[in-house]
């Protein structure tokens, strides 16, 4: 195990070249976590929260290490509603704190660590009477203003606008401005969720941090009395078991947390409540708006989010006790998200429009309730919580995407303990994750780099919007490919806004070693194709195969695979009760 010593005390470590995620670098991440040197920390879960502690840790100067036992951001962290905001509605709660807390955060994001992937949102707020106005008026000003104040006085993204119901129509023609008495426009922001959760992985490999997925947690290993120092893990890939030594463990493992802290003591720990938000993925053509839409629900929220090839509507926020790895949307569901977006819409979004729709679980703090008493999960609150759960093991959940850096912080703080924390603070406020830095001058050049390859403008934008300044080495690729067969430079035949290459760098930088890796978190075909990406396999496994030294048998059964999953969700769909639904999920979703 590590040295009784604390860590020494030093700068952040420069980050390495190689921040790649692959099957190599699993390997020796697991040979290493396992050495006798041990670690200083070790992260348990692969999720945004978890992903955030690792880099948090690394960045101290801290040995790190993370393990997940499924892929990263495979959780709740790839399913979320993919947006990066204050929280509209928990300024109407008055939690002040939360919402300037949030609003720093997306500043940081937006300007600092990730303006690559998170990119400024625009929203209309439909107002059906003229009283409306002042007060949601006075709501969002508070808003503009704590983002002012979070900033540092710098604006990130433009104050709210005020449109009358002409000004409405003329944003969003989509909008049925008949019953309106006009609307707000206001700024907020989205990010693909599950390439922030990589390119946090990756950013904190460069600082020398040791991540291996697909490797569960099994047990804790602690001393006589009963202090943890470090886990047992499995990898999944190979069955092999390994014993990982730490003087410090935490454990961010989302809806999963009771699980996991149960390892190390029945007493204790957090209690947490999965609540399940679905989502509805319709075409671009569908809904006729240049801006998002915000709605204030009986019983929340409902966002209608444009992506450059699609809208996603949602959520819906109801209580799960089944099954957490099997979460699925329902009829009744999706009937609800339905219901709600054509309130406000002149032609009403019908299931033939729909092309995607996906669910997931948010885990939410357990309030302490009398013997038998239900909390309504709308009333948990999303903030976050650290706990002890035994000495040597840290544990946190609650929390929200958007916050995930100042989660990342308090969970590192609360297990080095204050002395420590001290010497070791936190480096992460602005620290560029991987494709950052160098992003906002490469875009500058977006239109000389389409000229030289002979592409449009939106596929050189596609690829800094997804790979920052990274997207040279990700061209460099495509021409030193050394197999013209693998065509890396042309786009996938069945879904022409992805290049070929966007695989092959899947699986070679970002740690994909299965053909739902790919379709559900790289190449995001299952939320965005009405066959999940069924029809793009074929294509996408003839990428992978080769690098990852797969037979043909062993292809196929990859396909076959993924198959059975569209049949199970297809099936789950059609029932109205999620019981109904989970009885048709033969593997986790």
């Amino acid at each position: 195990m590590p040295s009784s010593q604390p860590p020494a005390r030093g700068a952040t470590p420069a980050p390495t070249q190689d921040t790649a995620l692959n099957a190599a670098q699993r390997t020796r991440a697991l040979a290493e976590m396992s050495s006798a040197e041990g670690l200083d920390v070790l992260v348990v879960g692969g999720g945004v929260t978890g992903a955030g502690i690792a880099l948090d840790a690394a960045a101290r100067g801290l040995r790190t290490g993370i393990v997940e036992m499924g892929d990263w951001a495979s959780g709740t962290s790839s399913w979320s509603s993919k947006l990066i905001h204050g929280g509209l509605r928990y300024l109407y709660q008055l939690n002040l704190a939360l919402v300037h807390e949030s609003l720093t955060e997306r500043g940081r994001l937006l300007t600092t660590t990730a303006p690559h992937l998170v990119k400024a949102q625009p929203f209309l707020w439909p107002l059906r009477h003229h009283y409306e106005r002042s007060y949601s008026a006075v709501g969002v000003g508070a808003y503009d203003a704590l983002a002012l104040v979070g900033a540092r006085g710098r604006r990130t993204l433009p104050v709210q606008r005020h449109l009358g119901r002409r000004g409405t129509a003329a944003l969003a023609p989509a909008l049925d401005t008949s019953g309106l008495a006009g609307s707000i426009r206001f700024f907020d922001a989205r990010v693909d969720d599950a390439r922030l959760v990589i390119d946090l992985v990756r950013t904190a490999v460069g600082l020398g941090a040791l991540a291996a997925n697909r490797t569960r947690v099994t047990g804790f290993l602690t001393d006589g009395r009963g202090h943890v120092h470090g886990a047992r893990v499995t990898d999944l890939a190979t069955g092999t078991e390994h014993e990982i030594r730490a003087r410090y463990t935490i454990s961010a493992t989302g809806v999963w947390t009771e699980e996991v802290q149960d390892l190390a003591s029945a007493d204790g720990g957090l209690k947490v409540l999965a609540s399940k938000g679905i989502h509805v993925v319709v075409p671009r053509e569908a809904i006729d708006a240049q801006t998002g839409v915000f709605l204030r629900t009986e019983k929340s929220v409902l966002f209608i989010i444009p992506w450059p090839e699609y809208w996603v509507i949602g959520t819906t926020d109801t209580p799960w006790d089944l099954d957490v790895s099997r979460p699925v949307a329902t009829a009744a569901d999706v009937d609800y998200i339905l219901a709600h977006a054509n309130s406000v819409l002149a032609r009403p979004i019908t299931r033939d429009d729909i092309i995607g729709v996906y669910a997931g679980l948010r885990p939410l703090l357990q309030p302490r309730l009398r013997p038998g008493a239900q909390a309504a999960s709308t009333k948990v609150s999303r903030e976050h919580t650290v706990t002890r759960v035994v000495p040597g093991l840290t544990a946190i959940a609650g929390g929200k995407l958007t916050t995930y850096r100042v989660m990342a912080a308090d969970a590192v703080d609360h297990a080095l303990g204050e002395a420590l924390a001290r010497t070791h603070p936190c480096a992460t406020a602005d620290l560029p994750l991987v494709g950052a830095a160098g992003y906002r001058a490469l875009a500058a050049r977006a239109g000389q780099i389409a000229a030289e390859r002979g592409w449009r403008l939106e596929r050189v934008t596609h690829l800094l919007d997804r790979y920052g300044d990274e997207t040279p080495a990700l061209l460099a690729s495509i021409d030193a490919a050394e197999d013209p067969l693998a065509r890396l430079g042309e786009p996938l035949e069945s879904a022409p806004a992805y290049l070929r290459a966007e695989v092959a760098w899947a699986v070679t930088h970002e740690g994909a070693e299965r053909l739902d890796d790919v379709l559900l978190r790289r190449v995001r075909l299952d939320v965005s194709r009405r066959d999940h990406g069924l029809g793009a396999a074929d294509e996408i496994l003839s990428v992978m195969t080769p690098l990852l030294g797969w037979t043909r048998q062993e292809a196929a059964a990859q396909k076959e695979a993924y198959a059975q999953r569209v049949s199970d969700i297809t099936a789950a769909e059609a029932e109205v009760t999620d019981a109904a639904a989970v009885a048709h999920l033969r593997q986790p979703v």
